[in-house]
């Protein structure tokens, strides 16, 4: 009787077994196949409205919803899963782990969609981007200081899923003031650096694609992380700098406010020169060239010597790159005109000697010629 009992059980297993694995495959591939049919048809319902936000957050959020509707439809059935005890507590574990993962993935492309969205709205290609450049100084900034919490909530959810670093988490409890003390020590100029990114994002005194002078370097910034910012310099070299640094040590922004700016160019004459022809020629070289912006156009004598005077040009740009270029061209125009129309006029060092040279200083000046020896005159 008993033999019978267990060739009835042993034979009642591998059914059981076989309608467990049947549920538990079926639920993930019902789930995985649910996800991407209901996907598809929101992207075609996406595709003829009038915004691209849905089409945004679909691109981004495909992927890990397709992975977390398949879970959430084991979870719902996994009640009617005969998993033996030790398994059963195995499989509970690593399914907390893969839904506490696949919820940081779909928060992270989540914020990633955010900040694609709302950099779309502000382009930073128009000429006025002073509004653009704040809004996507603070979507990046912000979307770092997301991703870093989200990621840090995550690995804290994960390890507390294990019983023992659960129990050596409440046994540290006791010392949480000396703990806290030596971590606050040790992790200073990091929670420093995180504090200057979130002070950088609120403030503001740089922004994405901002004109800045650092470290005698002329470059627009590229890149702002929490810890560092990326400045792309004129000859397309990138200097890397601390986030910190522009909260410490000061630093040249030229489009601060906006991007106009003001150039000059020097010009080092003699004294006969025409000034008013110069200024003349001047503004009728700035009115032919599309890099003026029609604001400011000027020539002024701002110092003499006692050999030369000096010429300021002084003419403004709608940006920086522009102000260089109208530069140049004012610096080579004008340069060309003068020495074309006063070439007497350029810096020159005069002399002037009176009564002449005497007949022994006449000679020693003369060279020897070749075929007859120098004679002095009596």
């Amino acid at each position: 009787m008993g033999a019978m009992t267990s060739h009835t059980e042993s034979m009642a297993l591998p059914e059981t077994l076989f309608k467990d694995l049947l549920i538990f495959f079926g639920a993930l591939l019902s789930g995985y196949f649910g996800a991407r049919l209901v996907l598809r048809l929101v992207v075609r319902w996406a595709r003829h409205t009038s915004t691209n936000l849905d089409d945004v957050v679909l691109r981004h959020l495909r992927q890990p919803l397709s992975v977390l509707i398949p879970l959430i439809v084991l979870r719902t059935v996994q009640h009617a899963i005969h998993f033996p005890p030790t398994f059963r507590e195995t499989f509970l574990s690593v399914y907390a782990i893969l839904l506490i993962i696949v919820l940081a993935w779909l928060f992270l492309r989540a914020n990633r969609a955010i900040e694609e969205h709302v950099k779309n709205r502000f382009d930073l290609s128009q000429g006025d981007n002073l509004q653009a450049r704040a809004i996507h100084t603070q979507i990046s900034t912000l979307k770092n200081i997301v991703g870093f919490v989200v990621v840090l909530v995550a690995a804290a959810s994960i390890l507390m899923t294990f019983e023992r670093v659960r129990q050596l988490g409440l046994s540290l409890l006791a010392s949480a003031g000396v703990a806290g003390i030596v971590i606050g020590f040790a992790a200073q100029r990091s929670i420093a650096t995180l504090l200057a990114g979130i002070q950088l994002a609120l403030t503001q005194p740089i922004r994405i694609d901002d004109v800045v002078i650092v470290e005698n370097e002329w470059g627009r910034i590229e890149e702002i992380t929490l810890t560092y910012v990326v400045v792309r310099i004129w000859d397309l070299r990138r200097l890397v700098v601390p986030i910190t640094y522009f909260i410490d040590k000061p630093f040249q922004n030229w489009t601060r406010k906006s991007a106009e700016i003001l150039g000059t160019v020097n010009f080092y004459t003699d004294y006969t020169i025409s000034v008013d022809e110069v200024r003349a020629e001047l503004e009728r070289l700035v009115s032919s060239s599309d890099l003026w912006d029609r604001k400011v156009c000027g020539l002024q004598v701002t110092d003499t010597s006692e050999r030369t005077m000096t010429l300021r040009a002084l003419v403004s740009a709608s940006d920086s790159g522009k102000a260089w270029d109208l530069r140049c061209l004012v610096r080579e125009k004008l340069v060309a005109f003068i020495s074309k129309r006063w070439p007497e006029s350029l810096p020159r060092t005069r002399a002037e000697i009176e009564g002449g040279l005497n007949p022994r200083a006449q000679a020693a000046a003369t060279p020897p010629s070749s075929t007859t020896p120098a004679a002095i005159p009596s």
